[in-house]
């Protein structure tokens, strides 16, 4: 390689090695990073938007299109039609879903510490687009609370600063994202606790995007177990 080719690397590479020496503690964090739920665990899920609720178990010991089972609707017992709804709905759905990167999407090179204490230190970080044509990113920051000692994430918050139209007929007042996860203890390891989303905006100048959602996740065990009759 010419020398003009080595300072084309060193180039190229400097920004992440400056932001590695910097903030080794966020570029850890967001290296070891999993937003979704291990596939060897189960777990309940209740999903909420102030109104409706859903309770759903997922169930690692089961074959693909058998792990999910519905065990509340809008804080009852599910109806024998609802049950049968909802199993026809889940063994329609892909088996491939992915969740976003979102280690990928958040920029070390720029960070910036807002906070430290207690062991842990907030960052605000610049979001790199999901995809080519994505023009969301350009409009948020995200907000990345880690834990020190074990380099680990416990909060992800994604918000916009000013109104933004990320498509044609689309205009986002308020965007707001907070997702949470716990510590690692011992081999189990830092898992999903919460997310939180809220939108407020319209479409096309007369219906509203206005939402609110929130996920929790509880009653983790880990795979293997005895398999449910």
């Amino acid at each position: 390689m010419t020398v003009r080719g080595v300072l084309l690397l060193l180039t190229g590479l400097l920004p992440a090695l400056l932001a590695a020496a910097e903030h080794p503690d966020l570029v850890a964090a967001l290296r070891g990073f999993r937003s979704e739920v291990p596939p060897d665990w189960s777990y309940v899920q209740t999903t909420s938007d102030g109104q409706r609720s859903l309770e759903e178990r997922h169930d690692a010991t089961r074959p693909d299109f058998a792990r999910w089972t519905l065990l509340r609707k809008d804080g009852r017992a599910p109806t024998p039609a609802e049950l049968a709804e909802y199993r026809d709905a889940r063994s329609r759905r892909s088996r491939g879903g992915t969740a976003p990167r979102l280690a990928e999407q958040i920029d070390p090179t720029a960070a910036t510490v807002m906070a430290e204490a207690n062991e842990r230190t907030t960052y605000r970080c610049r979001l790199r687009p999901a995809e080519a044509g994505d023009r969301t990113a350009d409009f948020l920051h995200a907000t990345v609370v880690v834990h020190r000692p074990s380099r680990t994430i416990e909060a992800i918050t994604l918000e916009n600063e000013a109104s933004f139209k990320p498509a044609l007929g689309i205009h986002i007042k308020k965007l707001r994202t907070r997702l949470t996860f716990s510590l690692p203890a011992g081999e189990r390891p830092s898992l999903p606790h919460s997310v939180e989303t809220s939108i407020r905006g319209d479409a096309y100048w007369f219906k509203r995007l206005d939402a609110d959602l929130q996920i929790t996740f509880s009653a983790y065990q880990p795979y293997p177990r005895t398999p449910a009759p």
